[in-house]
């Protein structure tokens, strides 16, 4: 099959650079994506933060970014190719394998982000050695981030109030999201995001928790007719995402080639990250009304509808990484304090 193929030259063009002398040649690596060529995250975020790291390391590092899983696999599969070696590189969506990223998950939680990637973004480098690490073994973890925040996209109802998703069945792609949509009286349907479009047209689902940035590349303003978020672009959450290397890959590369990552993935760059996916949500929500759709922006008082209604997920969170040894109350006020202090 054509999936096996593509996979089997992954892994042998993986083994021949790791077993390529140091210094020897151009050091080619792969990273490897779901979103499409167009999409912001591919063309604003990965394509520029692979060149730059080519032209810092001196031409000693050739990085090929690969959209549209156009290497193999499903999305859900990204983080197990880069931990076994299949691919040297991957971005993905910590909540696309449930479980595996749970103290990170403290970020997607309600109203622990709130409307400020560049304060999130900063707020997960700060906790990763402290808090995060752990969890990402096999993989070396080059930059965290997360996107703008999830707004509420419905095909045909507008939606003011919880009442309002009543049995609708909303789109989500994580764990903790699917508990947010319980708690407000709606059924989640899981799915990798660019199956998205097609479900909405056939209403498998009645709307989906996304990001404005989303709606050009998957046309969402046609296949929506509301687009709902708080105030001061306050979300319900947002989805926490990697771009990390395998482990020995990483462990493989010379000191300079590893300090060309490391200078163009720290701090500076996670700022640059938030502002991307910021400016992106502007382009996105003005495509939608373009298109005639409704872009309802809630008032205090229906956001705090929504507040109450969501604030058990914190708890059921604690709860559930309780059984796994990890103090999620710690970690909530942690996340909440230096979003506090980066949204400053």
């Amino acid at each position: 099959m054509k999936l096996h193929r593509n996979i089997a030259s992954a892994v042998v063009a993986a083994c021949a650079t790791l077993s390529a002398p140091a210094g020897a040649q151009t050091i080619e690596l792969k990273l490897h994506h779901f979103l499409g060529p167009k999409s912001p995250a591919h063309a604003q975020m990965l394509v520029p933060w692979a060149q730059r790291i080519e032209k810092s390391s001196g031409g000693k590092v050739k990085i090929e970014v690969f959209p549209s899983m156009t290497l193999g696999g499903k999305p859900p599969q990204l983080i197990n190719q880069a931990r076994d070696g299949v691919v040297d590189m991957v971005w993905t969506v910590n909540g696309y394998t449930a479980g595996l990223f749970p103290r990170s998950e403290v970020f997607e939680l309600p109203f622990v982000h709130t409307n400020s990637a560049v304060a999130t973004n900063l707020a997960m480098r700060a906790m990763y050695d402290p808090y995060l690490k752990p969890e990402y073994a096999g993989v070396h973890p080059l930059f965290l981030h997360v996107h703008a925040g999830q707004a509420i996209h419905m095909v045909d109802k507008e939606v003011r109030k919880p009442a309002d998703l009543q049995g609708m069945k909303m789109r989500i792609p994580t764990r903790t999201g699917a508990w947010i949509i319980e708690a407000l009286g709606a059924a989640p349907v899981g799915m990798p995001v660019p199956d998205l479009p097609q479900a909405l047209s056939k209403k498998v689902v009645d709307g989906a928790f996304i990001p404005w940035e989303i709606i050009p590349p998957l046309k969402i303003q046609d296949v929506t007719d509301f687009q709902i978020e708080g105030p001061n672009r306050v979300r319900f959450g947002t989805t926490t995402f990697q771009v990390s290397m395998n482990q020995k890959r990483w462990d493989s590369l010379p000191a300079d080639v590893k300090r060309a990552f490391e200078a163009n993935s720290g701090e500076a760059w996670v700022r640059e990250v938030g502002q991307i996916w910021t400016k992106s949500e502007d382009f996105g929500i003005g495509l939608a009304v373009k298109a005639g759709n409704k872009h309802i922006v809630l008032t205090e008082a229906e956001l705090q509808q929504f507040r109450d209604k969501l604030e058990p997920v914190v708890q059921r969170w604690i709860d559930d990484v309780k059984g796994k040894g990890i103090d999620g109350t710690a970690l909530v006020k942690a996340a909440r304090e230096q979003i506090a202090k980066y949204s400053k």
